[in-house]
């Protein structure tokens, strides 16, 4: 496996090329970085590159339902990840796995994660959100940021497979620009075609759902990231699945948090298909702290 080069493929076939990692023996495998992006790993890389190890030791018959992880330490993007796999449980409906990412043979992040055969039951979900405009009319993010190219942030040094766009204000824009809203809205998709592998899609997700979530923490209060907003990072992040779906189609991605206090903050998200399906749902709590401060 070698280091994707963006200036050479796209960077659908970059993350691809991260999701594909090698396999060290039957529960350790070795995930890499993109040879540009931020001083730390992006935290929906390595939770994406966790479940991928844990999915490749659960019979592929048996589909991704929920995780809970922690971020323990930063990651270093120049060292690659050895993700150590655990068979926690194989029973007759669920495989339970647990797996702890090392770099410099210190854990940087931890999940566990539970699979489970295809049965039906009871169907029902909380509508979608009725107000919200189609993504094909909501800017993408080069276009809300464009007149601001100092406040890209981590959208200039990190690979973008994603093509996301924000229905508010994203809270890159400068201090004072952003609106306060209890809501945050964003529209989503893989920019590129996947494979119809269901653990490469619940792997995508995963590394979507980490990218702008804890946004919504700042959206209550009109804050942005940077230059007198806030910096923060992920302390933790769950997922839960709901119903199948495809990480390449758009989805909407509804957030907004219950509270915040202590320095961390908790937003929740669901993710919506275009004709209104729940197909996942997100919690995570993060570490915010005031520039300078």
């Amino acid at each position: 496996m070698t280091n994707p080069v963006l200036s050479g493929q796209s960077a659908v076939d970059a993350l691809l090329e991260l999701l594909d990692l090698r396999r060290l023996d039957d529960d350790r495998f070795e995930g890499i970085s993109p040879p540009v992006g931020p001083q730390r790993v992006y935290g929906g890389q390595v939770a994406a590159q966790a479940l991928v190890a844990v999915g490749r030791t659960v019979d592929p018959a048996r589909l991704v339902h929920s995780l809970h992880s922690y971020f323990v330490r930063p990651g270093d993007p120049a060292e690659p990840i050895v993700y150590g796999v655990e068979n926690v449980r194989d029973g007759r409906s669920f495989s339970v796995r647990r797996c702890i990412a090392y770099q410099h043979d210190k854990p940087i992040f931890l999940m566990a994660a539970s699979f489970q055969r295809q049965e039906t039951g009871l169907d029902h979900h909380t509508p979608a959100p009725l107000d919200v405009p189609p993504p094909d009319e909501v800017p993408t993010m080069t276009e809300r940021l464009s007149p601001y190219p100092e406040r890209l942030g981590i959208w200039s040094v990190i690979p973008r497979p994603m093509d996301v766009r924000y229905v508010g204000e994203p809270g890159w824009v400068p201090p004072g620009g952003r609106p306060a809203d209890i809501h945050q809205r964003v529209w989503m998709r893989i920019d590129g075609k996947l494979s119809d592998d269901p653990l490469v899609h619940a792997a995508a997700l995963t590394f979507a759902s980490d990218l702008t979530l804890l946004d919504s923490v700042l959206s209550v209060h009109g804050e942005v990231w940077g230059p007198g907003g806030m910096v923060g990072a992920s302390l933790d992040h769950a997922l839960w699945f709901h119903r199948p779906f495809r990480a390449d189609e758009w989805f909407l991605y509804d957030c907004w948090s219950p509270s915040a206090s202590g320095a961390r903050g908790l937003a929740t998200g669901r993710m919506f298909t275009e004709d209104g399906r729940n197909i996942a749902t997100a919690v995570q709590e993060g570490l915010l702290r005031r520039v300078g401060g």
